[in-house]
């Protein structure tokens, strides 16, 4: 088992202290930025149309979890690491684009506040999700 070892300065002048994580528990950055990235801008592109459209408004649910399971999916295929850093990493990308794209809607005044939590915690799970099924593809 590879280890990455990090290193931190410490108030105290010439001090350092040491962790050691295992390499499994490290997500790919530019992986996670592009896949969050991918579902973000799905995300308010739906968010954008709903605004609009009542029928669009309609699908907030469905679509936002599936753009979720979309923002997984890109982040294992970019990154294809581990079980761990994998389903992490989808869940991240996918809660972080529909907290982003929820929170645009709650600013047009689209959905209440409270469904920031609730949506959030949903397209967390989705793209943890889209990342098992994404480990499962592209192997």
């Amino acid at each position: 088992m590879a280890i990455r070892v990090l290193r931190a300065r410490v108030a105290v002048k010439g001090a350092c202290a040491t962790w050691t994580l295992p390499r499994e528990l490290l997500m790919d950055r530019k992986a996670l930025v592009v896949a969050t990235g991918v579902g973000l801008i799905l995300q308010l592109a739906m968010v954008i149309a709903g605004h609009y459209s009542a029928e669009v408004q309609g699908l907030f649910a469905v679509g936002g979890m599936g753009f979720s399971l979309i923002a997984g999916l890109v982040f294992v295929w970019l990154a294809r690491a581990g079980w761990a850093p994998d389903l992490l990493g989808g869940a991240v990308a996918g809660g972080a684009c529909a907290l982003l794209g929820i929170a645009v809607s709650v600013v047009l005044e689209d959905v209440p506040a409270e469904l920031l939590a609730f949506g959030t915690l949903a397209s967390v799970i989705t793209g943890g999700i889209g990342g098992g099924i994404g480990k499962l593809i592209f192997r």
